[in-house]
């Protein structure tokens, strides 16, 4: 496929944690590159390796490099689903050797999560998964969820959760056709803008506190 070919996402019978327990399974060796694992995803592409990317997020484990890797990999790759094109991701983020050794671990936890959350997809509210259009405004939305989750806020409580949880229903809620679950994307990508302004505020606020006490 060329990248002046448009997306297509096709419909899918298999559901989101066998076919994330199938890519663990391959991960194989000391590290894993961004590269190596788009590869292996195989027919489900785009959507899901932006879910997959915010799996890490979702739980309290750090491993060193991920944030910057996935979390540009997931604007990139949504504003190609915007543009309705297929992606470019540079080398530099290709090509990033991740320590399989905590990614799997991860990614393993994020199976118990994706499994709960198969157990609620299913096709409903169609006019939301359904189009060029909307699949345009889905793809914005995810990279409004990548840019928040980079903003350097890691040791903030929630600060990578929340816009990991929106990636996560905005993906899957695309994959399977589910409307009701990209709504809930869409919301916490709400939740997560209205969350860093009350810490801006917050943080603001101490400032100008701090100020006073030495003005």
């Amino acid at each position: 496929m060329s990248l002046d070919e448009s997306i297509e996402f096709q419909d899918t019978s298999t559901s989101l944690s066998d076919t994330l327990r199938r890519l663990i399974k391959g991960i194989k060796g000391q590290s894993i590159t961004l590269r190596e694992l788009m590869d292996a995803v195989g027919e489900q592409g785009l959507l899901l390796i932006c879910a997959v990317a915010s799996l890490p997020f979702l739980i309290p484990v750090s491993i060193p490099g991920v944030s910057t890797v996935f979390g540009a990999a997931i604007i990139l790759i949504s504003l190609a689903i915007t543009a309705n094109r297929l992606p470019w991701l540079p080398g530099k983020i290709l090509d990033r050797q991740l320590d399989t050794q905590k990614l799997v671990p991860a990614l393993e936890k994020g199976v118990n999560i994706v499994t709960r959350l198969d157990r609620f997809l299913k096709p409903r509210l169609s006019a939301l998964t359904t189009g060029a259009m909307i699949n345009r405004l889905n793809g914005l939305a995810i990279a409004v969820g990548g840019v928040l989750l980079m903003f350097p806020l890691g040791l903030v409580p929630f600060s990578n959760t929340l816009p990991g949880i929106a990636i996560l229903l905005l993906s899957t809620g695309m994959i399977q056709r589910d409307g009701m679950i990209v709504l809930g994307g869409y919301l916490f990508n709400v939740i997560t803008v209205i969350y860093f302004a009350v810490l801006a505020y917050a943080a603001f606020s101490a400032g100008q506190g701090i100020a006073s006490l030495f003005g």
